[in-house]
Protein backbone atom coordinates (compact mmCIF):
# COMPACT_ATOMS: atom_id res chain seq x y z
CA UNK A 1 0.00 0.00 0.00
CA UNK A 2 0.86 3.59 -1.17
CA UNK A 3 -0.87 6.52 0.55
CA UNK A 4 -0.13 9.62 -0.83
CA UNK A 5 -0.87 13.74 -0.10
CA UNK A 6 -0.61 16.64 -2.31
CA UNK A 7 -0.06 20.31 -1.27
CA UNK A 8 0.64 23.43 -2.64
CA UNK A 9 -2.62 24.19 -4.94
CA UNK A 10 -4.32 27.44 -4.91
CA UNK A 11 -4.98 30.62 -6.97
CA UNK A 12 -2.35 32.68 -8.71
CA UNK A 13 -2.91 35.17 -11.63
CA UNK A 14 -1.49 34.13 -14.92
CA UNK A 15 2.14 33.89 -15.61
CA UNK A 16 2.59 33.25 -11.99
CA UNK A 17 4.31 29.92 -10.32
CA UNK A 18 2.81 27.38 -8.05
CA UNK A 19 5.49 24.56 -6.77
CA UNK A 20 3.18 20.85 -5.89
CA UNK A 21 4.53 18.40 -3.35
CA UNK A 22 3.67 15.12 -3.02
CA UNK A 23 4.48 13.13 0.28
CA UNK A 24 4.28 9.36 -0.11
CA UNK A 25 3.92 6.86 2.77
CA UNK A 26 3.76 3.04 3.00
CA UNK A 27 5.50 1.02 0.40
CA UNK A 28 8.22 3.07 -0.97
CA UNK A 29 10.21 0.64 -2.07
CA UNK A 30 7.58 -0.99 -3.95
CA UNK A 31 7.40 2.62 -6.17
CA UNK A 32 8.31 1.91 -9.66
CA UNK A 33 7.14 5.93 -11.09
CA UNK A 34 5.58 8.79 -9.86
CA UNK A 35 3.63 11.42 -11.79
CA UNK A 36 1.42 14.02 -11.97
CA UNK A 37 -1.78 14.37 -13.80
CA UNK A 38 -4.62 16.77 -13.81
CA UNK A 39 -8.26 16.86 -14.93
CA UNK A 40 -10.45 19.81 -15.33
CA UNK A 41 -14.02 19.94 -15.62
CA UNK A 42 -15.58 17.66 -18.32
CA UNK A 43 -12.44 16.74 -19.52
CA UNK A 44 -10.36 13.42 -18.59
CA UNK A 45 -7.35 13.43 -16.54
CA UNK A 46 -4.24 13.23 -18.55
CA UNK A 47 -0.45 12.85 -17.35
CA UNK A 48 1.04 16.10 -16.82
CA UNK A 49 4.47 14.79 -15.74
CA UNK A 50 6.10 11.80 -14.34
CA UNK A 51 9.10 10.67 -13.17
CA UNK A 52 10.82 7.04 -12.85
CA UNK A 53 12.94 5.14 -9.77
CA UNK A 54 15.60 6.17 -12.17
CA UNK A 55 15.03 9.39 -12.25
CA UNK A 56 13.69 9.55 -15.96
CA UNK A 57 10.89 12.12 -16.65
CA UNK A 58 8.40 12.74 -19.35
CA UNK A 59 6.04 15.97 -19.82
CA UNK A 60 2.73 16.47 -21.55
CA UNK A 61 3.33 18.51 -24.36
CA UNK A 62 1.30 21.76 -23.20
CA UNK A 63 3.67 22.34 -20.34
CA UNK A 64 7.24 20.96 -21.74
CA UNK A 65 9.25 24.14 -20.85
CA UNK A 66 6.78 25.34 -18.06
CA UNK A 67 6.10 22.82 -15.82
CA UNK A 68 9.50 20.72 -14.54
CA UNK A 69 9.34 17.57 -12.13
CA UNK A 70 11.49 16.50 -9.41
CA UNK A 71 11.84 14.88 -6.18
CA UNK A 72 13.74 14.18 -2.78
CA UNK A 73 16.98 12.07 -2.51
CA UNK A 74 14.87 9.85 -0.27
CA UNK A 75 12.13 9.30 -3.14
CA UNK A 76 9.39 10.25 -0.71
CA UNK A 77 8.23 13.63 -1.99
CA UNK A 78 7.65 14.40 -5.72
CA UNK A 79 7.10 18.03 -6.48
CA UNK A 80 5.88 20.09 -9.89
CA UNK A 81 7.43 23.46 -10.10
CA UNK A 82 4.63 25.03 -12.92
CA UNK A 83 5.83 28.54 -13.94
CA UNK A 84 4.43 30.58 -16.63
CA UNK A 85 0.77 29.27 -15.16
CA UNK A 86 -2.29 29.55 -18.14
CA UNK A 87 -5.90 29.77 -17.68
CA UNK A 88 -5.75 26.47 -19.61
CA UNK A 89 -3.80 25.37 -16.49
CA UNK A 90 -7.18 25.55 -14.52
CA UNK A 91 -7.65 21.56 -12.81
CA UNK A 92 -7.36 19.22 -10.29
CA UNK A 93 -3.61 18.21 -9.84
CA UNK A 94 -3.43 14.79 -8.62
CA UNK A 95 -0.14 12.66 -7.49
CA UNK A 96 0.13 9.43 -8.83
CA UNK A 97 2.16 6.72 -7.66
CA UNK A 98 2.77 3.32 -9.50
CA UNK A 99 4.33 0.18 -7.72
CA UNK A 100 6.20 -3.08 -10.12
CA UNK A 101 2.69 -5.02 -10.05
CA UNK A 102 1.24 -2.41 -12.19
CA UNK A 103 -1.04 -0.94 -9.36
CA UNK A 104 -1.66 2.45 -9.36
CA UNK A 105 -2.22 4.47 -6.35
CA UNK A 106 -3.75 8.32 -6.17
CA UNK A 107 -4.17 11.10 -3.79
CA UNK A 108 -6.88 13.05 -3.25
CA UNK A 109 -6.23 16.07 -5.71
CA UNK A 110 -5.54 19.99 -5.29
CA UNK A 111 -6.87 22.75 -6.54
CA UNK A 112 -4.94 25.06 -9.59
CA UNK A 113 -6.70 27.89 -10.45
CA UNK A 114 -5.19 30.67 -12.78
CA UNK A 115 -7.13 33.97 -12.93
CA UNK A 116 -6.73 36.00 -16.46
Amino acid sequence: QVQLVESGGGLVQAGGSLKLSCAASGSIISIASMGWYRQAPGKQRELVAAITRAGSTNYADSVKGRFSISRDNARTTVYLQMNSLKPEDIAAYYCNARVWSGQSYWGKGTQVTVSS
